[in-house]
């Protein structure tokens, strides 16, 4: 895949989107645009299916949408609200932490930098550049395992990891696409181009796709 291809590619993703189910996290940025609940969806989000994401962060919310009241909850208790998040009691620390963090340095006021947001323990790169693109609104690509091999099996990127991906990206994807391709992939990733035999019968981008790395599919 080239860049050439990108418009009719992002065309065809963004047809495909309407009829998928909108990821949890998507959910809260687009109902909120709060940039500190986009943060803490985002980390009861990780490893954890989007319909307990969901569930989780909406018996969250319903306690504690701010960092001011969220720190005046116990580490116990932001762990019986998320469960059965994935590792809800290693997310409760996390959450809690990083937001006495947040009112402590910076005032309340969630970092608008990923370099600030990885400083938070917990925190790494796709988790921040959720929050900035989604919460802030900012130029910001947010590589999870379904960006990182859905552009390895287009041929765009050559990468081993996430963060290379990140990397090599924003070295060369135009940054029109830099925010909504996350979205868009997780979407394609989870319905369509599966990581165990993706559904390359079916899919509308086919004919752009290298399908590098494709073993068995359907």
């Amino acid at each position: 895949m080239t860049d050439k291809d990108l418009p009719a590619v992002f065309k065809v993703l963004r047809s495909e989107f309407k009829r998928f189910k909108i990821p949890a996290v998507t959910v809260v940025s687009v109902s909120t645009r709060d940039p500190y609940m986009v943060l803490v969806s985002c980390i009861i989000s990780l490893r954890t299916k989007d319909e307990v994401t969901a569930d989780a962060s909406r018996r969250l919310f319903e306690r504690a949408k701010t960092v001011e009241a969220m720190v005046e909850l116990s580490e116990a208790k932001i762990a019986e609200l998320i469960y059965p998040a994935g590792f809800y009691k290693t997310k409760s620390k996390t959450i809690l932490e990083a937001s006495k963090v947040i009112l402590k340095d910076y005032d309340g006021i969630v970092p608008n930098d990923v370099d600030e947001l990885t400083k938070l323990k917990g925190v790494g790169r796709k988790t921040a550049n959720l929050v900035v693109t989604l919460g802030y609104g900012k130029p910001g690509i947010c590589v999870d395992t379904h960006v990182h091999r859905i552009t390895n099996h287009w041929g765009y990127v050559n990468t081993p990891t996430p963060d290379k991906t990140e990397v090599a990206l924003r070295e060369k994807l135009p940054k029109k696409y830099w925010i909504p391709i996350n979205d868009l992939l997780v979407a394609y990733g989870q319905n369509l181009c599966k990581p165990v035999s993706p559904f390359c019968s079916e899919c509308k981008i086919y004919e752009y796709c290298e399908r590098v790395g494709v073993g068995r599919s359907r």
